[in-house]
């Protein structure tokens, strides 16, 4: 782990010591696409959703995103849906996933610095390594926390924890999550670290902000100003 400035000199002076990033919707261009998965997979099980209530609720643990919007759905009926859901989203969305622009200069910054970078993302291993080839930034990744090693999603902050375990004797006070969704923020805010927030997964700025971000920018590629003059996550917002 390199930077400009000593790791010590960095935490003196009240930054992040660790950047996590949720990915899907933050890192990569995904959104869209799984709306359009769920309102599908809903609709085949004959219960239609309308796409502005999946939106709400996009980014929340799936399980609890469907006890939500169809609360006469059982444990079993929930789980079968779910399961169709990732079947159909990796046959015929992930294939069409980007990354955004722009992710590799931020965590060029962040490593300037001398901050590591982890990830926290609700997805799947197999969906991961996918992501993972399309940012290309695997050389500078110090963890990942996935989905599959959780038992629940955000808003739960078990896998900010669990980043920051991987990550190992950094504190939830000195780091900063990165996501695209209130329920990032919120994961954030409960695990003790300081949340930031991107458009790109179709949220207004103003439930960023009302979830805990302290900083909401268009997209990731928007970040790096804030990182390289040393933002430390307070007070700070740009329009979209």
């Amino acid at each position: 782990m390199g930077g400009a400035f000593p790791f010590r000199n960095h935490l003196e002076c009240g930054l992040s010591a660790a950047y996590i990033f949720d990915v899907e919707g933050t890192l990569v261009d995904c959104a869209p696409q799984t709306l359009q998965c769920w309102h599908e997979t809903l609709a085949s099980f004959g219960v239609p959703v309308p796409m502005v209530s999946l939106q709400r609720l996009s980014g929340m643990d799936g399980d609890e995103m469907l006890a939500t919007l169809v609360p006469s759905l059982d444990e079993s009926a929930r789980k079968k849906i779910l399961t169709a859901e990732g079947e159909r989203y990796r046959a015929v969305h992930l294939p069409r996933v980007r990354a955004f622009p722009g992710v590799r200069a931020v965590f060029t910054a962040i490593k300037a610095l001398g901050a590591r970078i982890a990830l926290a993302t609700d997805c799947q291993s197999d969906e991961l390594k996918r992501y993972r080839g399309l940012m290309n930034v695997d050389d500078m990744i110090d963890a990942v926390a996935c989905g599959d090693e959780v038992s629940k999603g955000k808003p739960d902050p078990a896998l900010i924890e669990l980043a920051l375990g991987h990550l190992g004797g950094i504190s939830a006070a000195s780091a900063t999550m990165i996501g695209d969704t209130p329920f990032d923020a919120q994961a954030a805010r409960r695990a003790g670290a300081t949340a930031w927030g991107t458009l790109t997964g179709g949220h207004p700025r103003s439930s960023l902000i009302d979830a805990g971000c302290s900083v909401v920018v268009p997209a990731v590629e928007d970040l790096q100003r804030y990182i390289e003059r040393g933002t430390p996550g307070v007070s700070a917002s740009a329009p979209r």
